[in-house]
Order: structure tokens, then sequence, then C-alpha cells
């Protein structure tokens, strides 16, 4: 027989078989074929033993089936046969005959029995196909990419995304899960997920509009999905069953989310008759088409997608729930686990509280291109240049410079100066920066104080306010001081801040903080404020762009776009306040972090120290905490303790001004606690080989500021490993006591002037 050179999947089970069963000219199961390569074959391995291999080969070989011609392949091939010959005498393509013997070197009698099916598998997880198609860059996965990877024709994969409504057309009307019954919302949010050994529920939560078009890719990875499954599936068969605790989590799950509808998504049920009494819960079982494994990773997935602030740090916080059995002297318990609370930016459009400013300036101020930046850059260093500085300077053509300047002045962001004499032409126009073109407000959120300040595109403040504050206080009533100084500080700038020129507001705030969410995570000092969503909060009282940022980063961005020329390189800045961080400036840019959080100082300090705790961490030093540090060091050093309170401001403040007046046991109480700076900040210089450091903050002041350059800078000049290449400067900040605050208005600035290759991507 002629081989037709056709291709026979070897998975289908017929292995080229004729529809009567076995291929033509096959032998009858249990004989043989004397004079056939089949027949020898048999007979050398019957002589020669050949091993319990070769005789369940022969046994395939005699048993007929598509086993057997498998093990004819085989039989044929250690003969010596080619492959055409074996498909001649077999009646089979020799494609067939390739993938048994492949499979029989690679994986012996096991690749053998390796029987995988070609076309369309008998049932689809819809919701797998919703994951990878979340997961995929931007949550545009292709369908005919992911049929192709999920061995799916491409009409199935498309129409489950029109099922769950995941395609471009339905961008307005948002995602539908189709539970049993159906969530009723378009905006789903996964809420929280009680898990015990009889029972898993999934709590998400909806509202009735749709959820704001997706600004970016998903923010969760691969790796957390895989981590959260294999968590929740290591601890289903250790957490004890509570039969009343799902009730329990259900009522406490209302009361923390009183603003948003809940849904019990029931993963999984021991004992599916005892349903959960949901109560102002509607209970719903998973989609009939999916498993509870895929369900959660498209739920998360989803949730990550459509909610920027679901970020991958809410979902490692679930994973750490779950693997909470795993901790050291804690017995197993079920898993109650809800996220913080969302309510507060989930109303709708017509509850939104207007006040401040309207837009964002972006029909004035709005840049259109890279090189836009790099003259605005240019002229900011400089304070006044002329276009052929520019020119000079950025490299660009004098054409491009004068076209791009030219749109500038039109737009007021420049402005022109008196003419300059030149040797030689006509008269040089220098240009420079409209300080009135811009204005930003700045927030500093303190453990002690509040402080707003509003500046202008030059960096002059324009007005400032502030406002004291207990770190005691609820979030609620946070929050409503924040806006209130806001609009306070807003109003009395008054008409020096045009609505046309009002480009956001910029908030700094005590690490560590998720930047993708705006949520304040678990400051050191200001424990009432854990998972506090800050930034969403805010945006619901002013409907203009609000930027969160560390303290330390936002002064450093302070002092780089007040800072002009002087602060055109690399340095770190030390921010002395409640607490001690730093904030880097590199390559151009601040440098923030894989999660934003760059600059964590104390720890620096403890490591540089020797202070680390019994579970090896390093400690809290008192050293990184000046306002508590120096007036205890100081009464130990001999200073009488006055009437403030004991690690206050006000205690600080009076040891600074003994210092000055030169009480020695004051001054020694500063050497020491700018000794300990010192040790962190020689490591800095060390790992990052930088040659300027600035000091700043609130405690920074002039009474003390001589105490601390002098001993950071001996200490980083006369220890580092490299002090014979360079020299470290150690300035004090161009700032004033609200750097933060400073800082964090022009953090706006730099957002939207300072030239940069790619656009601050998220967390």
């Amino acid at each position: 027989m002629t081989d037709t050179g056709t291709v026979t999947d070897p998975g289908t089970g017929t292995d080229g078989a004729a529809p009567g069963g076995e291929p033509p000219g096959a032998v009858a199961p249990g004989t043989r074929a004397p004079g056939t390569g089949i027949g020898r074959a048999l007979e050398d391995a019957d002589e020669g033993g050949g091993g319990e291999q070769w005789e369940m080969l022969r046994g395939w070989a005699r048993g007929g089936g598509p086993l057997a011609v498998r093990a004819r392949v085989v039989l044929l091939a250690e003969e010596g046969l080619r492959d055409a010959e074996i498909a001649r005498r077999l009646a089979v393509s020799r494609q067939t005959v390739g993938t048994w013997r492949h499979r029989w070197q690679s994986a012996g009698l096991s690749g053998l029995e390796q029987r995988p099916r070609t076309g369309r598998p008998a049932t689809v997880d819809e919701a797998e196909v919703v994951a990878r198609a979340l997961l995929a860059p931007g949550g545009s996965g292709a369908s005919r990419a992911i049929a192709r990877e999920l061995g799916l024709s491409h009409a199935t994969v498309a129409a489950i995304r029109r099922r769950w409504r995941l395609g471009p057309a339905d961008a307005g009307a948002g995602p539908r899960v189709p539970t049993r019954p159906p969530l009723p919302g378009p905006d789903v949010w996964v809420m929280g997920l009680y898990a015990d050994a009889r029972r898993a529920v999934l709590l998400a939560g909806t509202r009735p509009s749709a959820p704001p078009p997706a600004t970016a890719g998903p923010v969760i990875g691969e790796d957390v999905l895989t981590g959260l499954v294999g968590a929740l599936d290591e601890l289903r068969p250790a957490a004890p069953a509570d039969g009343a605790g799902l009730d329990a989590y259900l009522a406490e799950a209302v009361e923390r989310h009183p603003d948003i509808a809940l849904h019990a998504v029931t993963l999984w049920d021991a004992e599916p008759e005892s349903a959960p009494h949901g109560g102002p819960v509607t209970c719903h079982q998973l989609p009939s088409s999916a498993g509870w494994r895929s369900f959660l990773r498209a739920m998360a997935a989803l949730d990550s997608t459509t909610h920027p602030e679901s970020t991958r740090r809410v979902y490692l916080d679930l994973v750490a729930a779950l693997r909470q059995r795993d901790r050291a002297a804690r017995p197993a318990q079920p898993v109650r686990w809800l996220r913080e609370s969302v309510a507060g930016h989930l109303r709708g459009p017509d509850d939104t509280p207007g006040a401040g400013p309207s837009s964002s300036g972006v029909n004035q101020i709005d840049l259109g291109s890279f090189n836009e930046c790099v003259v605005i850059e240019s002229v900011r260093l400089s304070g006044s240049i002329t276009r052929g500085e520019i020119a000079h300077r950025t490299g660009l053509t004098q054409q491009s410079v004068s076209r791009i300047a030219r749109s500038l002045l039109d737009r007021g962001i420049l402005v022109e100066e008196s003419q300059r004499r030149a040797t030689s032409g006509k008269p040089r126009t220098p240009v420079r920066l409209c300080g009135s073109a811009a204005h930003a407000l700045g927030l500093h959120i303190d453990p002690e104080v509040l402080t707003a300040v509003v500046i202008d595109l030059d960096g002059a403040i324009v007005c400032t306010r502030t406002r004291p504050v207990g770190a005691g206080i609820a979030p609620a009533e946070f929050v409503a001081q924040v806006v209130a100084l806001g609009r306070q500080t807003l109003a009395e700038a008054g008409s020096a801040v045009r609505e046309d020129g009002f480009l956001g507001i910029g908030v700094a705030v005590p690490g560590p903080v998720d930047i993708a969410s705006g949520t304040v995570l678990d400051p050191p000092l200001l424990s009432a404020w854990d998972d506090l969503p800050l930034l969403y909060l805010l945006k619901d009282h002013f409907p203009c762009p609000v930027i969160i940022e560390k303290d330390s980063l936002a002064a450093a961005a302070g002092e780089r776009w007040i800072g002009r020329d002087r602060r055109a390189r690399d340095f770190a800045y030390l921010y002395l306040g409640t607490g001690l961080g730093s904030g880097l400036y590199l390559n151009g840019d601040l440098y923030r972090g894989v999660s934003a959080n760059a600059g964590e100082f104390g720890q620096l300090c403890a490591i540089a120290l020797g202070r680390t705790g019994p579970d090896g961490r390093p400690e809290m030093v008192p050293e990184c905490n000046p306002p508590a540090s120096v007036p205890e060091f100081a009464v130990r050093a001999g200073l009488p303790a006055g009437d403030e309170a004991p690690g206050s401001t006000a205690a600080y403040r009076a040891v600074a001004r003994a210092a000055a007046a030169g009480n020695p046991a004051a001054a020694t109480a500063l050497r020491e606690v700018a000794a300990a700076i010192g040790q962190g900040a020689l490591g800095l210089v060390d790992l990052l080989d930088i040659d300027l450091l600035v000091l700043g903050g609130p405690f920074f002041t002039d009474d003390v500021a001589g105490f601390y350059l002098e001993e950071i800078r001996r200490v980083v000049n006369e220890y580092p490993t490299a002090r014979r290449l360079r020299r470290v400067e150690v300035e004090p900040s161009v700032l004033s006591a609200e750097a933060a605050a400073v800082g964090a208005a022009s953090t706006i600035f730099h957002a939207t002037f300072t030239p940069r290759l790619r656009a601050r991507e998220r967390v």
C-alpha cells in the first residue's frame, strides 16, 4: 500500500486503522505472521528474553487494537526497518510511525500509553478563558491566541467573552458575572473570603453603574493568582469547621461595608443542603461551566483590571491570611478576610460633593511633546535663558526651539524679559517661566499637624495654613479635616489661582503607602489610619488630579523643582520629621522603587548601628524619631526636664533653643542623634555612590541645622570606602519647614513638566 502522505493524529485511537478495526494486512490477534518483519521481531524477542518491557510489547502486538499498532511500530523499528517501510507494512502514515517511535524513545511504555485527544475538549471552563483574557497585556488578550493556548475554537472563546461582556463593544456596559443567579451589577469588587473545612465563600460587592474605563493593564500577576489558589487548596483540609462562623462573618461584612451590595458566592460546600443564611447578603452558586479555582482566578483578575486600587497588595494580604495557620504558636482557624472599606469612593456622580477647582487646566497647560518638556526644563533650571542657549543646551535646532518657545509664550507658560545686547547681530530676548501660569495645592499629613500650601510654577508659596491633629483621630473625621483645610487654603489663595491653570493636588503621607490604590497602610505612628483609602476619599471631594506620595519622596521632588540648577544632579534627601525618611533623585527622576516606597531610611540606620530585635528584624531605633529621642537624650545628659510633654514637638523645640544658646547637654543630645543618622547616610552614600546629601523637614530648623550638618558631613566623608575619590556635600534644603507640603505640590509640576521617556507606572 502506498503512503499518501496525509497526517494521521496518533491520539485519535484509530492509528490509521481501516473502518473494520485492524489496518489492512494486520495479523489476527494471538497469531504470528511467519516470514514477515513483525513475526521475526517477536521471535527474536522471545529468544533473547527482552525483559518486561518487551514482554509487554509482545502482548500488545498480539492483542489487537491501537496499542497493537504502536507496539508493532516499535518492534519493527527495533529490527532496523525505515519509517516508510513500517508505514507500508502496517498501512499507516509515516507521521504516525515517527510519532510513536519518538514517544517510545523519550518515555518508553508510558509514552505509548499516552493518548492525547485531538479536537475540542468535551467541556470548557469559562472562568479559565476569562482569567486568561484579563491577564493578557492590557486585559485585551486576542481570542485566537487564547483559543490556541487552551485548545478551543476561536468562536467558543469569543462567545465566552461576549457572555461575560469582556469585548470592546461592552466597554461602556461593564462586565457581567454569570453566577447562579448572576451578579446584578456591572461594577464588581472582591470584598472578602471565608473558608473553613466545610465550605468556602467568596464575598463580592456590586453597584449598578459601570466602572470607569481601565487606564492601565492588570496590576496583579499570574504568580499572585497561583499563590492564592494554592494557599486556599492547602487550607481546605486543615481549617476547622465552624458551623456559625459564616453567618457571623457575613454580618460583620454588612456592618463594615454598609454602602455596597454584597453577594456570597459559594466556592465549595461539603454540605450543600446547609446554605448560608446571608440575610442582606444574597447567595449565589458558581457558574455551571466553571470550577472554583478558575472562578477565583477570574474574579481576582476582573477586580484588578477594573479597579486600580485592587492591587497586588490586596491579594497578597489575602494569601497571607490564608497562610496564617503556618505561623508559629497560632492554631489553625477559619479564614475570615475582609478588605478595607471602599464605600467612601463608590458614590454615584450625582452624589459627589462639589468644591475647589473644577478642572485641571489641561486646555491651557497640556504639553504636546517631549521636546516641550525639555525646553521647559532648560528654562526652569536656568531661571532666565535665551533661545540660542536653549538650543545649545538641549541639542535641538534653533528652528525647533523658536517654534516651541512661541507656542509656550502664546499659552502663557513662558514670558519674555528685557532684551540683552549681543556682541554681534540682533539683541537676544531671554525667556523665563511665568509663575502665575500654573498652581498646585500641596497637603502634608503628619501625626501631629496637617499642612496645606498653594505654590505657583516658580515654587513661590501663595498661601499656607496648618491645623493640629491627633494620631488617634477617627478616619472619617480625619478626612473631613483634610478636605476642610484644603478648601480653606484654596479659598484664601482666591483670585491668585486661575481655574484654567490649577493643575491638581499633591498629598504627602507617611509610608508605607500603596500608591496604586492611594491607601495608607500601617504607618508606625498612625495606627488609627491603617488601610485608609485616602486617595479615593479625597477624589470624592476634589474633582481634579490628585497624586499621593510618601512624604520623603515628595520633599525630594520639591527640592529638585525649587532648587533649580543647584539640584540638577543626583542626590538623597534626608527628611527629619516625626520619623526619618529619605527621598532619592537618581538619573533625572525620582526613584520610587517597585512599590513606590523607596527610602525607608530608619532600617538602614538600625543595620548600620547593629540594632536588631530578638526576631532578627532591624529595630525602630529612637534616633530615627528626633522629636522623641532628642529631649530624652538631653535629659539623660543633664538638661533639666521642662514643662513640655515628653516626646512632643514643644519639648524638641526647647532642646533646640537650648543647644543654640550653648547648653552642652542639649548639644550632646543633638550630636548623638546626628551621629546615628550619619551612619545610615554612610550606607546610602556607599551604596549609591552619590556626592550630595540634602537635609530638611519640619525638625531641621535653623537652631539645630549646624549640629546635624557638621556631624553627618564628618561621617560621610571620613568613613566611606571610596572617600579618596569623592567629596560628599551635605547641604540644607532650599525648602522651608513646609518641605513635604511644598514637595507634594511640586509632584504635580514634576508629573506635568519633567521630560521623561515613559509615563509614571502603576505599582
